[in-house]
């Protein structure tokens, strides 16, 4: 189970509207859709949780790149929700690059020739390795708006986006959505 709300800034102050992800296939479409949520190119920010394991914060500021903030890459790269926000850039890798296997080297002849125990252990999606248990992103993605480094990493899945809102001033429009 996930939530996901958007708040957007205002001149009266926060105002906050939850939101369906069902139909954001990329980043850019979520940046799209927080955009069109304050007319005025106002921060907007985009809060998901899921299942108490992870929260992320997306940030857009009119049409500037949108920043991010994940609180444990690994357990967000097994949520589709999660996939949308882990991009290349924000772990570290190299754009495009696939860490799947060579597809031009298996044998797709449909046998079972070739076939070995460890790639039946092995999950769908990234690597371990190349997605780790720990925040990635702009860790100073809250940082005018009153949350810091160390505070936005002291947050847990639990309760971050309770915090978070509370922080900003925000926690009674956001728990009209909730």
């Amino acid at each position: 189970m996930y939530f996901a709300a958007l708040l957007a800034r205002t001149e009266d102050g926060w105002e906050a509207s939850d939101t369906e992800l069902d139909d954001v296939e990329t980043l850019s479409d979520l940046a799209d859709l927080a955009r069109e949520s304050s007319p005025e190119e106002d921060t907007v920010l985009v809060l998901i949780e899921q299942e108490d394991s992870w929260f992320g914060v997306v940030r857009v500021d009119g049409e500037e790149d949108p920043r991010i903030y994940v609180s444990d890459a690994a357990a967000a790269a097994r949520s589709a929700y999660g996939e949308l926000l882990l991009t290349d850039e924000l772990l570290g890798r190299e754009p495009g690059a696939d860490d799947g296997p060579d597809l031009d080297s298996l044998d797709l002849d449909g046998t079972e020739d070739g076939e070995n125990e460890e790639d039946d252990d092995q999950e769908d999606g990234p690597s371990a390795d190349a997605v780790p248990h720990s925040p990635v992103g702009d860790r100073e993605i809250l940082d005018d708006l009153g949350i810091g480094e160390k505070e936005l990493r002291a947050l847990g899945a639990d309760d971050a986006l309770g915090a978070i809102a509370e922080a900003l001033g925000a926690s009674e429009v956001l728990e009209t959505v909730r």
